[in-house]
Parts: C-alpha cells; sequence; structure tokens
C-alpha cells in the first residue's frame, strides 16, 4: 500500500520516467534532423514600375538536414551523462522504497512488541496487582499488615499502571506511524 500511494515514491517514480525520457531524446541525437519550410509571400506593386506588369506572388520551400558528424564526442558523452542521471535517479528511487519499507517495519515492530506489553500488563500483572493491594487492605482492615505494606502495594499497582498506559500510547504511536507511512487511515489490527 506504501508504494502504492506514498507522495515521496510517487515523486521519485516521476523522476526516474523523466530521467528515462532524457535518456531516449540523448539516443535520437544520434540521427540527421530534418527540416521542411514553405513560406507564401503576397507581393504587391508593380515591375520596373509599368501597370501593366504586377509582381508575382512568392512561394519559398527550405529542405535542411543537421548531420550529427561529431557523434563519437558529443552524443556519446551526452547519452552517457543521461544514463548515469538516469540509473541514479534509478538508485534513489530503489533508496527511498528500502528506507520507506524499512521505517515500516520497525514500526510495525515496535507496535507488536507494546502490543504484547499491553495482553501481558492486561491479563497477568495488573490482575495480581490489584488482588495485592486488596489483600494488604483485608489484612490492613483486621491489623494483620502494616501502613507502610499497604502503601507500598498501592504505589507498585499504580506504577503498574503507569506502565500499562505507556505499553498503549507506544503501541498507538507505532500504530500511526504506519498509519503515514502506508498513508491509510483504517487500519485494522
Amino acid at each position: 500500500m506504501a508504494e502504492e500511494y506514498h507522495p515521496t515514491l510517487k515523486s521519485q517514480e516521476s523522476r526516474v520516467s523523466a530521467a528515462q525520457s532524457r535518456l531516449d531524446l540523448a539516443k535520437k541525437d544520434y540521427y540527421p534532423d530534418f527540416r521542411v519550410s514553405v513560406a507564401y509571400g503576397d507581393r504587391i506593386g508593380y515591375n520596373g514600375g509599368r501597370i501593366d506588369d504586377p509582381r508575382s506572388d512568392l512561394l519559398t520551400l527550405k529542405v535542411g538536414i543537421k548531420v550529427p558528424l561529431y557523434y563519437k564526442t558529443k552524443q556519446s558523452k551526452a547519452e552517457q551523462q543521461r544514463f548515469i542521471e538516469q540509473q541514479g535517479s534509478q538508485y534513489a528511487l530503489e533508496n527511498v522504497r528500502l528506507k520507506l519499507m524499512a521505517e515500516i517495519s520497525n514500526n510495525y515492530t515496535d507496535y507488536r512488541q507494546a502490543k504484547k506489553q499491553v495482553s501481558l500488563y492486561e491479563t497477568g500483572i495488573l490482575p495480581q496487582a490489584r488482588q495485592t493491594v486488596d489483600s494488604m487492605l483485608s489484612g490492613y482492615q483486621v491489623s494483620k499488615v502494616d501502613f507502610l505494606n499497604l502503601v507500598r502495594s498501592q504505589v507498585t499497582l499504580f506504577n503498574y499502571e503507569l506502565l500499562y498506559w505507556k505499553s498503549v500510547t507506544e503501541s498507538m504511536q507505532a500504530l500511526s506511524g504506519i498509519q503515514a507511512n502506508v498513508r491509510k487511515v483504517n487500519i485494522y489490527e
């Protein structure tokens, strides 16, 4: 999807296409150029000042041929330069494509790891921490647990909840990075 919609790739693809067109034009410089032109002249007046002898209209036909005599030095160097430019733009396109795919891959890896952490917090760590706080609170109410241990368990629960929300945030940031690179907003998990 990124290769189809990403504007940087589209821009680079148009540069490759333009470089290919310039290379094709450089290859055509080996052939002679033919030029043909036609002109018509409507003359007014008389020859020699006599009224019975009007001036004739003119029709001009020009034919020209431009022959590339220095094709080994001039045209071949121009073609070689255009070929190098075309190859450079092709490599630049591949470079942009690989960078984009690497960025998508990194975002996907970050997303998967953050989702695993979210799942771990949801299914194991947070329920166990909540159960510990409830147990400590019950023990404190019957004077079996001191207040300091109750507060420590509550602080530990809050820290785990902060880490949980940090993981949720990281997963959403990675997902939005993927969406930005793919140029599609609705990516389903």
